[in-house]
């Protein structure tokens, strides 16, 4: 029985060094006729990795033949389908640089953006690739208007773009998360500043009105009117722009001990003030801030 098994094993081995050697020598051979239906047997029966291994080994057996840009462009797919967008996505540039014309063409440049997508990361991470990504994929979208896949390339560029967006308020928000206030609330302005329409518009309005409620809160007293003024400008931006935020409650609660700590009466804006209402108060608010300053 032992031995039995040790001749089975050994047949087994055998056998499936044949079939290896059989790859790695058709591999390295020169038969291009040989090497070219491999390549698409295996890519056909979804061996994406040796089919690739195999479209690059005969890339060089083809060039400036008419087989050239069908081997070029199934080198770049099967690295895509193998999910190595790297390599592919440089197989696609080189290939679309050297067939520009191809009948793969059109194809080769969408999924080159693909890749470019793909291969962008989370947004904790360096963005470089999301810009990079962002800027090809709006390029294609001018140059190939008519192109099948606009949609799909609009859905890209927004995930990227809000990708970025949290970043940006995520960044800003550390600085809140570590109680520097007087940095946080520069921080969420100058997101704003580099980009008014940031999804998080909302979110980052009302951390900049709480930044200035709290670097006031916790400043020495003479300093404390300015800033409390500072809140109450910040406030009325807010609940200027957006009446109905769900943070409303909170920033009317806030407001309400600002006015007490200022020594006013104590009144909410009402949600039906007109913009020029808005725009008089807070410049009277922020007249009386840069007076408190001075003195």
């Amino acid at each position: 029985m032992n031995i039995r098994n040790l001749i089975l094993a050994a047949v087994a081995i055998v056998a499936f060094s044949s079939c290896k050697t059989q790859y790695e020598l058709l591999l390295h051979s020169n038969d291009a006729d040989a090497k070219y239906e491999a390549a698409f047997d295996y890519y056909n029966e979804g061996k994406f990795s040796k089919a690739g291994s195999l479209f690059e080994s005969l890339s060089m057996l083809t060039s400036g033949t008419e087989r050239d840009d069908t081997v070029r462009f199934y080198w770049g797919l099967s690295n895509y389908k193998f999910r190595d967008y790297y390599t592919a996505e440089t197989n696609f540039e080189n290939f679309l640089d050297t067939y520009p014309r191809s009948p793969f063409a059109s194809e080769a440049r969408y999924l080159r953006l693909d890749c470019l997508y793909r291969s962008t990361l989370r947004y904790e991470l360096d963005q470089a690739p999301t810009y990079k990504a962002i800027t090809e994929i709006s390029e294609y979208i001018i140059e190939f208007p008519d192109n099948p896949h606009m949609q799909t390339c609009h859905d890209m560029l927004v995930d990227l773009n809000e990708r970025l967006d949290k970043k940006a308020y995520e960044g800003a928000r550390l600085y809140y998360k570590m109680e520097n206030y007087k940095a946080s609330r520069v921080a969420f302005r100058n997101v704003l500043k580099d980009d008014a329409e940031n999804i998080y518009r909302e979110d980052i309005l009302y951390y900049i009105a709480m930044s200035s409620y709290k670097y006031a809160q916790n400043s020495i007293q003479s300093k404390q009117k300015e800033r409390y003024l500072t809140f109450v400008d910040d406030y009325l931006n807010f609940i200027g722009e957006i009446p109905d935020s769900h943070y409303r409650k909170e920033l009317d609660n806030v407001y309400r001990k600002v006015q007490k700590a200022l020594g006013r009466e104590v009144v909410v804006e009402n949600e039906e003030m007109t913009e020029k209402d808005f725009a008089k108060e807070r410049r009277k608010i922020q007249k009386e801030a840069r007076k408190a300053e001075k003195n």
